[in-house]
């Protein structure tokens, strides 16, 4: 009788393991991602809205991330999205780089205010000890901003 045990049908076999990943709730997962970088990017990339004098020059190439100052039309300067007076540009850059006279500043100026203002933000951030200072232009024919001259000391 005890032969006729090891014959049993459910004893014969091995167990084996599925071997199989289900995907399905990583794809999900992966497209509610997308989606939602897919929205919020554009916000992450609003700033001051200005109206950038177009130019043909190549633009800068550079692997860091620059600071952004910007003059809107009204004459109004910006640090990124923070409005301040000129006399807080230096010191409140100062602080946000750390004393860092070499950080990237990309100055942004609104094609319609006066020359004098723009040269005033450039000279306030070369006495302040900034080097690396760029102008921002809109490339002709193309939306993005980009920066193309290189200015300060």
């Amino acid at each position: 009788m005890g032969a006729s045990l090891g014959n049993r049908k459910g004893h014969s076999r091995k167990f084996r393991p599925v071997a199989e990943i289900n995907v399905t709730p990583m794809v999900d997962v992966m497209l509610v991602l997308l989606v939602i970088f897919m929205v919020t990017a554009p916000l992450l990339t609003a700033g001051v809205q200005v109206d950038l004098p177009k130019t043909s020059s190549a633009p800068l190439k550079g692997d860091d991330q620059p600071l952004s100052v910007t003059i809107d039309a009204h004459g109004k300067i910006w640090i990124q999205e923070t409005e301040v007076q000129i006399d807080e540009l230096a010191p409140r850059l100062q602080a946000i780089t750390a004393q860092k006279p070499e950080t990237r500043i990309f100055v942004r100026g609104d094609k319609g205010i006066d020359y004098g203002r723009v040269m005033e933000v450039m000279g306030t951030l070369g006495a302040a000890g900034f080097a690396k200072v760029a102008l921002v232009t809109e490339v002709k024919g193309s939306e993005p901003a980009k920066p193309v001259k290189k200015g300060g000391r």
